[in-house]
């Protein structure tokens, strides 16, 4: 497993597979990235500490994402449903939204409307009329009629086969990669404020009437919205179609599912009935789980913009000269290796580097280069590195 996982991530990181599965091997050992990026270079080929990181993050999403594939595998052969095909697809996705959309017509529920209309015996009707639709409606779920189960009149056996649809379809894995890609590029994000809430939230009040896209929500409003939301001051929703003022007649998500599904109306007796399956399909099923997805989404991608912005300011905090700006040597200590030398001027600008011995019989020769730097450079500090042989280079 260790080696198709490390060619996946030796592709995305641009290196050779043999170094990951060093890394890997590492990691799985208990060492930490910071301990393997300073002391294990010459295992992993020279991973630096952002790389060995990525490394890290990918193997466990690809460790729980083939956890969870064993899972969904299992589970649906135990369902007697595991078609090579669909065994196919969820053995190559690499993507666990992907595999959670291949599970989810075999995912085990509560029973919704859609089961027990199929248990009261309507599924052969939803499949006469979406496939046949020169039959009338009415005239034909007058044979499903059944009052021992429920069905006690037309309207029951209509929507009970609705239901059957809606469910059906809003399971597509195809249909909702379709409008998840199609609502990130195009919806808005829309948030107002509650009624009665604007005083008690008036340090929210940019966003009481406020929409943008959910593709380009900087993570500080989209945080800020989703304060708003929790303290509860604000609604958030997403409008999938913002180039209208007023909710269209048929949404461009209605007509995308309707696409999906092959459908094309005639002026048959059922199209009326059929367009109405499609339309709930959207609003109630597909557009609602995809909003509930994405907005969590948009919150993760936030917080981890939010924490890499806290990462850089803090990164030039620590690296700021705690000296001032003055001339300074750096020593980074060591023995077999010998002290990696680097001089940097005021401005932090490398000006020189160097490697010495003084370790290993050479102690003449090190001083020597050593105080040729600080008299050519004009050094006023030496910074010793707080590491193997820290305190033999200290005494040198």
């Amino acid at each position: 497993m260790n080696e198709s996982l490390s060619r996946i991530i030796a592709d995305e990181l641009s290196v050779k597979p043999q170094q990951v599965l060093s890394a890997i091997t590492l990691l799985d050992e208990g060492n930490t990235v910071p301990f393997v990026a300073r002391y294990r270079k010459e295992v992993t080929g020279g991973l630096d500490d952002t790389q060995l990181r990525q490394l890290e993050t990918r193997l466990g999403y690809l460790r729980e994402l083939n956890d969870r594939r064993q899972t969904i595998l299992k589970s649906i052969e135990e369902q007697g449903k595991l078609t090579p095909e669909l065994h196919s697809s969820i053995n190559e996705t690499q993507s666990k939204t992907e595999l959670e959309d291949l599970y989810l017509p075999y995912k085990p529920k509560r029973r919704t409307r859609g089961q027990i209309a199929i248990e009261n015996g309507l599924e052969p009707l939803a499949d006469l009329l979406w496939n046949e639709p020169q039959n009338n409606p009415e005239e034909t779920a007058t044979a499903y009629i059944n009052t021992e189960k429920g069905v006690d009149d037309t309207k029951a056996a209509l929507d009970g086969a609705r239901y059957i649809l809606m469910e059906r379809f809003s399971e597509d894995a195809g249909l909702l990669a379709k409008v998840r890609q199609y609502l990130w590029k195009n919806a808005h994000l829309v948030a107002k404020v509650i009624e009665g809430k604007e005083a008690e939230g008036a340090k929210f009040s940019d966003y009481f009437d406020h929409h943008e896209p959910i593709a380009n929500v900087p993570s500080h409003r989209a945080l800020a919205m989703f304060r708003g939301r929790n303290e509860g001051i604000l609604q958030l929703s997403l409008n999938p179609d913002p180039q209208f003022e007023e909710a269209p007649k048929e949404s461009y998500g209605e007509q995308l599912v309707s696409e999906h599904l092959g459908l094309r109306l005639n002026n048959q007796p059922a199209d009326s009935w059929r367009k109405a399956v499609v339309s709930w399909t959207w609003r109630i099923k597909v557009l609602m789980h995809i909003e509930t997805e994405l907005m969590s989404q948009l919150r993760e991608k936030a917080e981890e913009e939010a924490i890499n912005v806290f990462a850089r300011n803090l990164n030039d905090l620590l690296m700021a000269a705690p000296a001032g700006m003055r001339t300074t040597m750096g020593l980074d200590p060591g023995l077999r290796t010998g002290v990696k030398v680097a001089v940097v001027d005021s401005t932090g600008k490398l000006i020189a580097t160097d490697t010495i011995y003084p370790h290993t019989g050479q102690a003449d020769k090190a001083a020597a280069s050593v105080a040729a730097l600080c008299i050519k450079y004009n050094v006023e500090l030496v910074a010793i590195g707080n590491g193997t042989a820290s305190r033999e280079t200290e005494r040198f």
